[in-house]
């Protein structure tokens, strides 16, 4: 195997996760370095962000405060904007852990998605500042709202699913609509 394929492989192990950033025993050294690199990228970014705003914000400034190359940079994103893709793959990460909780028979659905509405909040909510940042940056960028719509297409699929679980169990009111639960849920949280 070539290394450029194995760091390709480990990125996309990473991102497809579920937990992208997460820096678990189960993944090697390349890998962990990989989830290394992006987390920094990552919160350098949102630093950035948080005190001058998306437009304000360069790669160069990015790279620069993560210590990393400009091309490294784009070895994990195509553009400065779907670095905030990964605050929506933090979230997915949560709502694919509700729907594993939620299959665990022992879990009660009402339970989980209480849970869930917590831990949604709890990622944009630390900061004022980095919830005006982000708000922003959806609303001033096309490919930033882009993102947000794909995630928030797969959130709701994923909460339905959830949801699906509780009425088949008769925890939830099999005449509501799943779906319709489900954007209520994201539009709540």
């Amino acid at each position: 195997m070539r290394i450029g394929q194995n760091t390709r492989s480990a990125k996309a192990k990473v991102q497809r996760s579920g937990k992208p950033l997460d820096q678990s025993a189960n993944v090697g050294r390349r890998e962990r370095r990989a989830a290394e690199t992006r987390l920094r990228l990552f919160r350098c970014a949102l630093q950035l962000i948080t005190e001058r705003g998306l437009a304000n914000v360069t790669v160069e400034d990015i790279t620069e405060a993560a210590d990393v190359g400009k091309g490294t940079f784009f070895n994990y994103f195509p553009s400065k904007e779907h670095v905030l893709g990964v605050m929506g793959e933090i979230q997915l990460g949560k709502l694919r852990e509700a729907a594993s909780e939620a299959a665990d028979t022992s879990q009660r659905v009402e339970v989980v998605l209480h849970r869930l509405v917590h831990r949604l909040a709890e990622e944009p909510g630390r900061s004022p500042r980095l919830a005006r940042a982000l708000i922003s940056s959806f609303l001033a960028s096309e490919s930033v709202r882009s993102i947000l719509k794909r995630n928030l297409q797969e959130g709701r699929k994923t909460i339905a699913g959830v949801i699906e679980t509780g009425q088949r169990r008769g925890e939830i009111n099999p005449n509501l609509k799943k779906e319709k639960v489900a954007t209520q849920l994201l539009v709540t949280s």
